[in-house]
């Protein structure tokens, strides 16, 4: 049997001129490919336009990505980005540094304003949304698998991987230390293809009799319950969370107590609503067209 696994795979697919394609990218982009035909799936099954299918993913692209980036500045390194020198570096995303944290408050924000907007319950968006984003989560933590980073600590497991271009770029005598870690990065994609397959399954189950605020209150509990304990075999991502006064909890840990509250509380409510026990949704479907008109008779 093997000892470890070594990965020593690019993060880079090709580089055509100036143009640098990346797997991380590649991957992000197709979890909202993925996530867009499984949606229509969901619309059309309940009567819902899939036109509002795409209307939903602009939306979503933009509170991930101004979610995700301004959770790694404000959450992780404000101390760098909120001065004068380095403040418009927050708006080089390409360079890296997203925060999975952030991606959730900017996801909960879109939606809100998408149902706002469209005259959508919130809960109803949620709890179908939820099963799109578990596959969007899987295809961002296998991104980082290819880019070697966000990795565990170590471990003697015979799964364990040795991640070679991180122990590289991390060791400054240049030499390769024999430092076999836990393959976090695939411990949370597998996690997040559980959840897809559970939630996929209950709304299948239920479909437009969903109890409203069970599928979300159920994604966001188990996902950061298990974000919590994954933690503890992550190395940390920034050096403060060594030191700092909640060690030797760390910032992801931190960030993930409140919003497995949220969960529990939506989870305890749901489908308890009165007069409103499913949400609600435009039923676009279900309009028949106008009749046609009668034709002249000169």
């Amino acid at each position: 049997m093997l000892a470890f696994i070594p990965w020593d795979v690019s993060p880079i697919i090709a580089e055509i001129g100036p143009l640098t394609l990346r797997w991380y990218g590649l991957l992000f982009a197709s979890g909202f490919i993925i996530g867009s035909f499984i949606l229509t799936h969901i619309y059309k099954s309940e009567r819902v336009s899939q036109n509002w299918v795409d209307v939903i993913t602009i939306y979503m692209l933009i509170g991930t990505v101004l979610g995700a980036r301004l959770g790694h500045v404000l959450f992780y390194d404000p101390d760098y980005y909120l001065t004068r020198e380095h403040f418009l570096e927050i708006f080089k995303i390409w360079e890296g540094g997203l925060a999975s944290h952030g991606a959730t408050i900017g996801i909960l924000l879109a939606t809100w304003l998408f149902s706002r907007n469209n005259k959508f319950d919130y809960l109803w968006v949620l709890d179908r949304i939820v099963i799109v984003v578990a596959t969007g989560g899987m295809c961002i933590r296998l991104g980082n698998l290819m880019n070697s980073e966000i990795i565990g600590r170590e471990t003697t497991a015979p799964w364990g991987f040795k991640f070679l271009r991180y122990n590289q770029i991390h060791n400054d005598s240049g030499n390769i230390p024999n430092e076999v870690r836990h393959p976090t990065q695939i411990y949370e994609a597998l996690f997040c293809l559980f959840l897809f397959v559970l939630l996929y399954w209950l709304w299948n189950k239920y479909k437009e009799r969903t109890p409203r605020g069970l599928l979300f209150g159920l994604f966001v509990t188990l996902l950061f319950s298990f974000r919590f304990m994954v933690e503890f075999l992550k190395e940390n991502q920034e050096g403060f969370e060594s030191t700092w006064v909640l060690a030797p909890l760390n910032m992801g840990q931190v960030l993930s107590i409140p919003l497995v509250l949220v969960g529990l509380w939506v989870l305890l409510r749901a489908g308890k609503t009165p007069g409103n026990p499913y949400g609600y949704a435009p039923r676009d479907l279900e309009q028949t067209a106008p009749p046609a008109a009668k034709p002249v008779t000169r």
